[in-house]
């Protein structure tokens, strides 16, 4: 989200407008004077006009080109410094938006503290580098990341309290894989981070123990080199080490720790806070004594400035401009002298790389404060000052801020004790006249230096930003694509899962269908088997009562005729008494139907036996249907699951080779991304360092024709230098002359006086003519040498530059070379691991298949197996049930159609 230009400009997301106060920051700070500025905007010395507060505010305007990334850098810086809370590192107050600038305010305690001539002493360093430590292991323990750690980015209060500044770099989140900092402290993974992965908090230290090697040397390790060629030296050679013999083992040791190649091997914060180097005893006042050195330095610089300017003033007044030529070159010399022994000749502002003043990391606090002369800043309680009152914000310059310009130590050793502090309202108007007399350790003509190398600097400044901008572009392009590509395989594998969850609900669905129909079958095998047996039932019954009907008629029949056949016989035996004839008949009928009555229920026995038989075995009948019914449909239901597991198989195997189509073409085309951004860096790098082969080459040439056009002067000078000095040459031969010619006179006859004297002035005329061509032969000589000097000098630079461009050439070669051999060998690596992953997914898939298989088969057999089992007890509880009930084996029993018995 984008802030609307408004007159406030509060963002009207929540979240954001938290970070900004409402406040108008036109109202709520005044006395605004410019004291530095970088690529992202200028620093302000400003006083709070409500508390009084002296604050530094720095403005950053977000409109223009990059206006999303500017403001997004903004948010982020915003969101970290809310975040410290440490002694060690700056105190935040608070940030402000007017048309499109952010106002970001800081507490003005700083002052800026400048390298003299000697480097630190060992002490001094150690100090310093332990209270950074401190700082670090705070932000480290935070899981945050520094990501600029220079000597121009640790501060120091007026008591020694080292604090550290400049977290426009800083990440909020560790690990971390961004292209930023400053190139000379840059770590090696953190130029390789976009090829090699991500780098953790470990890259603060290296960046320490490049601060150590800078505090120690003046300098950083490679700061002859040209940024961009430093960073491909940093990220393929050897670490950099102290070059003085002087050092002691445990600071060597303790550079030589920080500065481990693998990140993995290189100590932590807190370990390097139990180093020998940062324990050992030093005075507590070490840097307290060091920035009232520093003080003492600016202030006799800006002495000397001020009595040159005083002495010009005088002379123009009194001899004119050219007057006492002499001695105002030897004031310059002198100022010129002290310049070099107080301004650091590597200073490095944090928004700009070049071969004299580089650095690259944005949106720092500090970094225009030390654009070109700091490498180190301190913190001031009450005192502040600037030498710019060219400033926009200041209305007029007057005598008054002149004298307090070069006396600027006036109230610097004020007492702090808040005892002695005025509590009423005295003590505002005393702050506040103090603070009007503005003043600052950095003297005026670094001030002027600094603007002056910062025009100068933006086409650098401007590549580099570029080179980063290019390189975050070109980080963010590959973080979308592999977003893109993950949202791409998480909706196919969502696809897959969809279909195989189908597939699975399919199946489920189908074996509930053909459970339901085995259900009805069942039901109905089991309805038609009942009915089947009542109506067998019924059959065995009807027949068997037809049978019995038949048998009762026979019976009364067969007894009809044996009465009837019993009459006749009576009746032809005439002997027998009727009586007796009545008993034996009646006897016979009794006999008769005793024995008919035994014959019936003979046969109704029979037909018992016969129908709980035939039942029986009609039973056994139903029960092996029944088995047989149920065998088929376990084949079916076993039949059915095979083929929906084969259905499966043959979709995983689908699935895995469409899977494996994507992630090859996946990985084919994020190679491709990277080969093709790997290409557009490589060519951009080149086209930086032509260009700055060119520039360095114009340079030069602008060099040798200055000294071509200056050279007739330089000449003209060496001319008069050797004419006067012929000058001199005749006027001691005249004098020798004139007293040879009295001698002469004195000891010569008059009457050869004549004679005498031509013969002296034809020797005298003869000496001059000598030293007139010995005088035309020195000109000659020094014009031929001064020409053949001067040619041999731009011919050496010339040459010089052409090896070192080569050179540089060459390692940006060497070092793009080594890129894409690392980035073919990573592809290489990832085909092969993905080539592996597919195989050993396939192996998996494959094995996956069979087992389900085998265990599909194994299911199968153990299902039909149990199922044989268990009709087979069955079959053998009925028939030895049906054998205790007496009715023997009824597998080979045969049903008559007509006959049961």
């Amino acid at each position: 989200m984008m802030p609307s230009s408004t007159r406030k400009g509060v963002p009207k997301d929540p979240e954001l407008a938290d970070l900004f106060f409402k406040d108008d920051p036109e109202d709520v700070f005044c006395d605004l004077h410019e004291i530095g500025h970088g690529s992202f905007g200028a620093v302000y010395f400003a006083r709070n006009s409500y508390s009084n507060e002296v604050v530094a505010i720095k403005k950053m305007s977000y409109n223009g080109k990059q206006t999303t990334e500017k403001w997004q850098d903004i948010i982020k810086e915003v969101k970290f410094l809310g975040q410290l809370r440490h002694p060690n590192t700056i105190e935040y107050k608070g940030c402000y938006l007017k048309d499109n600038t952010a106002w970001v305010s800081a507490s003005f305690l700083l002052l800026f503290l400048f390298f003299h001539k000697k480097p630190l002493q060992e002490l001094e360093i150690a100090a310093i580098t332990h209270g950074a430590l401190l700082g670090l292991a705070y932000l480290h323990s935070h899981n945050m990341i520094h990501r600029d750690v220079k000597a121009g980015n640790i501060l120091l209060t007026e008591l020694g309290q080292v604090k550290l500044a400049d977290f426009g770099s800083a990440s909020i989140a560790s690990p971390a894989n961004s292209f930023v900092g400053t190139p000379y402290w840059m770590a090696p993974e953190v130029i390789l981070a976009m090829d090699e992965g991500q780098y953790e908090g470990k890259v603060d230290i290296w960046s320490l123990g490049i601060t150590c090697i800078e505090l120690a040397e003046r300098k950083p390790p490679l700061f002859n080199m040209n940024a961009m060629s430093a960073l491909y030296h940093i990220a393929q050679n050897d670490s950099p080490t102290l070059q003085s013999i002087e050092w002691s083992d445990p600071f060597r040791s303790f550079v030589d720790y920080c500065l481990l190649k693998i990140p993995q091997d290189r100590p932590s914060s807190g370990e390097l806070l139990r180093h020998d180097f940062v324990r050992r005893e030093r005075s507590p006042r070490i840097l307290i004594d060091l920035i009232q050195r520093t003080k003492d330095a600016v202030r006799e610089l800006d002495n000397l400035q001020y009595r040159k300017m005083k002495k010009i003033l005088y002379q123009e007044k009194h001899n004119g401009p050219m007057g006492e030529s002499q001695e105002e070159e030897e004031d310059s010399e002198a100022a010129s002298c002290k310049m070099n022994s107080l301004g650091s000749n590597h200073s490095i502002p944090s928004t700009s790389v070049s071969t004299g003043s580089q650095s690259s990391s944005v949106n720092s606090m500090q970094e225009v404060l030390d654009d070109s002369c700091s490498d180190m800043t301190m913190m001031h309680p009450l005192d502040y000052g600037s030498t710019l009152d060219s400033s926009p914000h200041t209305k007029k310059v007057n005598t008054k801020h002149w004298d307090h310009l070069y006396n600027w130590d006036d109230g610097i050793h004020r007492d702090h004790r808040p005892e002695l502090r005025p509590v009423s309202s005295d003590k505002s108007s005393q702050s506040y006249q103090h603070q009007g007399r503005f003043a600052t350790i950095k003297s005026a003509s670094l001030v002027t230096k600094q603007i002056h190398e910062h025009e100068q600097e933006s086409e650098l400044r401007e590549q580099m930003s570029g080179y980063k901008r290019m390189r975050r572009q070109h980080q963010k392009q590959l973080i979308a694509l592999e977003n893109k590509l993950k949202a791409e395989m998480d909706e196919h594998r969502l696809k897959l899962q969809k279909e195989v969850e189908t597939q699975a609900n399919n199946a489920y669905i189908e074996l509930e269908k053909l459970a339901k129909r085995h259900a009805v079958h069942t039901e109905k095998e089991i309805k038609t088997s009942q009915a089947d047996e009542k109506k067998f039932q019924q059959q065995i019954v009807g027949q068997q009562k037809k049978e019995l009907t038949t048998f009762l008629d026979n019976q009364k029949k067969q007894y009809k005729l044996c009465k009837e056949k019993i009459k006749e016989e009576m009746n032809e035996d005439h002997s027998t008494p009727k009586k007796e004839k009545q008993e034996r008949l009646s006897k016979h009928k009794e006999n008769m139907q005793h024995s008919q009555a035994e014959e019936e229920a003979h046969l109704l026995g029979q037909q018992r036996v016969f129908y709980e038989r035939n039942c029986r075995a009609f039973k056994r009948k139903v029960m092996i249907k029944r088995h047989d019914g149920e065998q088929e449909q376990i084949r079916e239901e076993l039949t059915k699951k095979k083929t929906q597991k084969e259905m499966e198989h043959a979709m995983l195997i689908r699935h895995d080779e469409s899977t494996q189509e994507l992630e090859h073409r996946q990985l084919k085309n994020l190679q491709k991304l990277r080969m093709d951004l790997i290409r557009l860096q490589h060519q951009t790098e080149l086209e930086n360092q032509i260009e700055y082969n060119n520039r360095r080459e114009r340079e030069l040439h602008r060099k040798h024709v200055l000294e071509l056009r200056q050279q007739p002067k330089n000449l003209k000078v060496l001319e008069l230098q050797i004419k006067k000095q012929f000058q001199d040459t005749c006027k001691v031969q005249t004098k020798q002359y004139k007293a040879l010619r009295h001698h002469q006179m004195e000891v010569t006859p008059k009457t050869e006086h004549k004679t005498v004297l031509k013969a002296l002035k034809d020797e005298q005329t003869r000496k001059l003519a000598i030293l007139a061509e010995q005088y035309e032969q020195s000109i000659n000589e020094m014009m031929a040498s001064q020409a053949l000097r001067l040619d041999e000098a731009q011919e050496a630079e010339c040459q010089a530059l052409r090896q070192q461009l080569q050179q540089e050439m060459e390692l940006l070669n060497a070092y793009q070379s080594k890129i894409k051999m690392q980035t073919e060998a990573q592809h290489e690596r990832e085909q092969q691991k993905l080539e592996q992953k597919v195989s050993l997914r396939r192996a998996h898939l494959e094995q996956k298949i069979e087992e389900e298989l085998d265990s599909l088969q194994k299911e199968r057999s153990d299902r039909i197996k149990h199922l044989l089992e268990r009709q087979e007890r069955e079959i053998d509880s009925f028939d030895m049930e049906s054998i205790r009930l007496g009715f023997g084996n009824l597998c080979m029993l045969d049903f008559p159609k007509d006959d049961y018995r």
